[in-house]
């Protein structure tokens, strides 16, 4: 599905960039950075709520992000098991039906992690309003290889022939359906860095100075403002 045509931003995505930054900014540890980041994350519901926006997913972590130090490495994975089973609490979930996605090769996490990843998933699953991908252990180019294997395996079965290819059914075995209107990264750099390389296409991107821990609500309304004032010509 390709992102929508009119001005209005349905689906953002956002690279979360630049909390190690921040935190050595601030003389911290790199995982100081990491949990301001989270906070962040409850703060941008809000906002999104506001917006009246249907779908958001997070790029949190790639698979190359399993090389950090292990220090930082299971830091992190504590923060994503006690934000994950936080979230969980939250009545905003059902309150405003937000239904949780995870988004990528989430076997490689600890037990753990998946675990809260699967109950959060479980929790919502009938909630319909909104949607929340979190882009785990994620990688566009490795979404497009699982997604190749996953047809392939169907013509191997002979449940599919290779005439029946085409653009709709590759999108519907990739991780993430809908297209993102927009793409917002934090942190200065002005690169994809992976992230949903298929998906991404047609939409819109915008690259902030500003680390994900300083982003803001009026950083927010402001990419929302330029995309609605942008040409989206869609080749034509």
């Amino acid at each position: 599905m390709k992102p929508s045509e009119n001005k209005t931003a349905n689906h953002v995505g956002i690279i979360l960039d630049g909390n190690r930054r921040f935190a050595k900014k601030l003389m911290l540890k790199p995982w100081k950075g990491h949990e301001w980041g989270a906070k962040k994350i409850e703060s941008l519901l809000s906002w999104c709520k506001e917006l009246s926006i249907k779908e958001i997913t997070l790029y949190c972590f790639s698979i190359e992000n399993f090389n950090r130090p292990k220090l930082e490495f299971d830091h992190l994975m504590r923060i994503f098991e006690e934000e994950f089973t936080k979230i969980i609490k939250d009545p905003r979930l059902d309150e405003n039906q937000i239904k949780v996605n995870f988004i990528g090769r989430t076997e490689m996490f600890p037990e753990k992690v998946k675990s809260a990843m699967d109950k959060l998933v479980e929790k919502t699953k009938n909630n319909n309003k909104h949607i929340i991908n979190f882009a785990m252990a994620y990688g566009g180019r490795d979404e497009i290889v699982d997604a190749t294997k996953k047809i392939a395996e169907k013509v191997k079965e002979n449940k599919l022939t290779v005439e029946e290819i085409n653009k709709e059914l590759f999108a519907n075995n990739l991780y993430l359906k809908n297209d993102p209107d927009l793409i917002i990264r934090t942190g200065g750099d002005r690169r994809s860095s992976n992230f949903l390389c298929y998906q991404s296409a047609y939409s819109e991107w915008f690259y902030l100075e500003k680390t994900w821990p300083e982003f803001e609500k009026e950083d927010f309304l402001q990419c929302i403002e330029e995309f609605e004032q942008r040409d989206r010509r869609f080749g034509r």
